[in-house]
């Protein structure tokens, strides 16, 4: 995935992947040469490393339903690359690989060129950066109240069909 394509896509909301545990609907809030921001409305800002991206997909017709009110001073952590990224959220709660068997949550201890040490319960684990596909923070913005009355609305209709 190159920058300018990616840049394309900016301040629209995107899905990353097509599907699987790392799949994600967000918008998109930034791209740099080796990794982009999404904010989710369920993790809130994920930083994606572009090289292990699959694919992007923004659907001009339907547009996905996107439930959060960014504020106009809305501040996000930023660099000019992945690894930036990553020593920015020195000793922040992240959670790694967001999901399937390798996701990884505790504290970003130290960034060296080649690994990561997340202090985790009583463990320290050291991660190489290959291999961190993407990285998110504690970093959540509130959901609109029509967004949540249409969930909770949803829910309640689909209890009511199980029935």
């Amino acid at each position: 995935m190159n920058k300018k394509m990616i840049l394309s896509l900016v301040d629209r909301v995107i899905k990353v992947d097509r599907g699987g545990p790392e799949s994600r609907v967000g918008m998109l809030l930034s791209a740099e040469d080796d990794h982009f921001t999404l904010l989710t409305e369920d993790d809130g800002i994920v930083f994606y490393n572009t090289q292990h991206i699959k694919s992007l997909t923004y659907n001009t017709k339907n547009q996905v339903d996107f439930g959060i009110e960014i504020p106009k001073d809305f501040d996000f952590i930023q660099a000019n690359d992945f690894r930036g990224i990553l020593e920015k959220l020195t000793l922040r709660w992240v959670k790694i690989n967001r999901g399937g068997p390798e996701t990884l949550e505790g504290v970003m201890d130290v960034v060296t060129d080649d690994f990561v040490t997340i202090v985790a319960n009583e463990e320290i684990i050291r991660v190489s950066l290959f291999h961190i596909r993407n990285i998110s923070y504690g970093v959540k913005l509130e959901k609109t109240k029509e967004t949540e009355n249409k969930k909770s609305d949803d829910k309640e209709s689909k209890k009511k069909e199980d029935k």
